[in-house]
């Protein structure tokens, strides 16, 4: 279970796109994650997607509710069926790592992408995340429960997911201006997932 591992995520996900379309639920366990979300956005606002996949059940969540949707994916094959189901919403292959899209937006949302990132990949993201958020804007992303790496599979690959301790993330969150708003862990509702809801305190 090291590091390197997480190199291989973007590849993965570019082999497997029609699989992990196929299997990816559209029954929204995470309903009502997105609707507190939803409720910090101005109607109508702006949410970027980051790691948004092929766009369903979550991009599509809020651009049939009539926001501007921009999602963001390092597979261009994931991409490709964003632009296909939803054509009037903005989407570009990119690396989050390396995003720089030079607006803001009400919202952002990283749920199950933010988790694929080394450690101190995901310390860099928050920079990132306070470069992309307008005043008070809304931030959502999943991790893990603590502080280490856990490996699943994926299309018979090795999966990689890592988490940091909730308090470093409390500090991140702090240092970059975001405010939390509610946190659970392993929430049965979720199927499991550890969730962070904040928002930027200017």
């Amino acid at each position: 279970m090291t590091d390197s591992e997480a190199d291989r995520i973007i590849g993965l996900y570019e082999r497997h796109a029609h699989l992990w379309d196929a299997e990816r639920s559209r029954n929204l366990p995470e309903r009502a994650w997105l609707q507190r979300f939803e409720a910090l956005l101005p109607k109508g606002g702006s949410v970027l997607d980051i790691g948004c996949g092929a766009g369903e059940p979550i991009a599509g969540y809020f651009a049939r509710a009539g926001y501007q949707v921009h999602g963001v994916d390092s597979s261009p094959a994931m991409i490709e069926r964003c632009r296909a189901r939803f054509p009037d919403s903005t989407w570009d292959v990119a690396d989050m790592r390396t995003l720089s899209l030079g607006r803001t937006f009400d919202g952002l949302l990283a749920w199950d992408s933010f988790f694929h990132l080394t450690r101190d990949d995901q310390r860099r993201m928050f920079a990132i995340f306070r470069a992309h958020a307008a005043p008070h804007a809304a931030l959502m992303f999943t991790s893990g429960p603590s502080d280490g790496v856990a490996m699943g599979t994926f299309g018979g690959e090795p999966l990689y997911h890592s988490s940091l301790a909730p308090d470093a993330y409390r500090a991140l969150l702090a240092d970059n201006g975001f405010e939390v708003v509610a946190n659970v862990f392993d929430d049965p509702q979720t199927g499991g997932h550890s969730i962070w809801l904040a928002r930027k305190s200017l």
